[in-house]
């Protein structure tokens, strides 16, 4: 099985490489904007016919090189046929951010320990931090076209990877772990050691609600500094979902160790479920990267040799895992604890819905290795 990854390099280009860099970048984006502007005229989606319509412009208007022009064409070709996918209207695309794409042995390469990047004045060798890559660079890992990205004087280059890994065989499986989701703890796992771990939530809500605040204000103030600093503050916001997701997700598959079935909760339609949650928790349900998280626990999962299941979540909450008693009475959602009303088991309520996700795993793994 093949898994790709996109891993995000910073590299360390010296003064006079920034500068070339960014010329090169700056003209590769008034290329994009040019190529955009004759199909958004013409309708022409077609590789080739469009390459020989703007291939001369590009290489003497803009001074791109060869790959480059032919380049700037496909990416230009792919952005309009996504828009066209997503059932958008015909509008012309403008093309803002500062980026590059680079395919691999032919725009970029890695020699030696640093990056043989292409500008429109030649290659340059630029070095790259590798605190926290490292494994990417062990040879195993094959490298995809890469975006060569500008923010804030500071370049990274955004490299698709892809590795094959061994499918993992359920018949092997030594854990199983259930994985609820929630409010007060973003995560609470239960294995078939009987070990539950909890990832709190609450300073996560708190940090949210202070990034609410914040947009309320620039909100009502309504300038074009705030809208600017609004903006910011969302990006800032989605960079620190994203570094907690990493980390919630890297230690639930560290912890569950290899050979595990991992059960999650389905939350295609956690929008749907609000009027279930309480109020003033619904902006915090709705807003937050349950998906990403899902997915980087699935990929992390498949490189640890393990696997990942979806399960309906109903009555996961509400049911007892020792004795199968079902009733919305047996959770107190207010204290988050439950206390079955047939046998009495108490827990909290967070670790009851990962016991019930966990027996159903042991359900499905006892279904599938009956079936082999």
């Amino acid at each position: 099985m093949e898994l790709t990854i996109t891993a995000k390099i910073k590299i360390l280009p010296n003064e006079e490489q920034k500068n070339l860099l960014l010329k090169t970048i700056r003209a590769i984006k008034n290329g994009l904007n040019y190529v955009s502007e004759v199909v958004f005229e013409t309708k022409v989606l077609g590789q080739a016919k469009l390459i020989k319509m703007t291939y001369e412009e590009l290489r003497f208007g803009y001074s791109l090189r060869s790959q480059m022009a032919q380049s700037v064409a496909r990416a230009v070709i792919a952005k309009y046929k996504s828009v066209q996918s997503n059932g958008h209207e015909w509008t012309k695309i403008r093309f803002r951010k500062p980026e590059y794409d680079l395919v691999w042995n032919r725009d970029y390469s890695l020699t030696k320990g640093v990056f043989s990047v292409n500008t429109l004045d030649g290659r340059i060798k630029v070095p790259f931090e590798t605190k926290g890559m490292g494994h990417f660079f062990d040879g195993t890992w094959k490298f995809g076209t890469a975006k060569l990205v500008q923010k804030k004087g500071k370049y990274f280059l955004h490299i698709p990877m892809t590795k094959t890994f061994e499918d993992a065989n359920l018949n092997q499986i030594r854990n199983v772990v259930g994985v609820d989701l929630g409010v007060n703890f973003i995560a609470t796992a239960y294995d078939s050691k009987g070990i539950t771990t909890f990832f709190r939530g609450r300073w996560i809500k708190d940090k949210r609600a202070h990034f609410q605040r914040i947009r309320k204000s620039l909100q009502k103030r309504g300038t074009r500094s705030a809208r600017r600093r609004l903006k910011a503050i969302g990006q800032r916001e989605n960079r620190w979902m994203t570094h907690v997701n990493h980390v919630v997700s890297k230690a639930l598959v560290e912890k569950a160790g290899k050979n595990s079935l991992i059960v999650l909760e389905n939350l295609e339609g956690v929008r749907s479920a609000t009027e279930k949650v309480r109020k003033r928790d619904r902006w915090y349900i709705v807003s937050w990267a349950f998906y990403q998280l899902r997915q980087m626990i699935e990929y992390k999962a498949k490189m640890n040799q393990s696997t990942v299941i979806v399960v309906d979540p109903k009555c996961t909450s509400q049911t007892c895992p020792k004795c199968g008693h079902t009733e919305k009475a047996n959770r107190n959602k207010k204290k988050h604890i439950f206390r079955c009303r047939t046998c009495g088991y108490t827990s909290n309520d967070d670790r009851i819905g990962a016991m019930n996700l966990h027996r159903k795993g042991i359900k499905y793994l006892s279904a599938v290795t009956a079936q082999a």
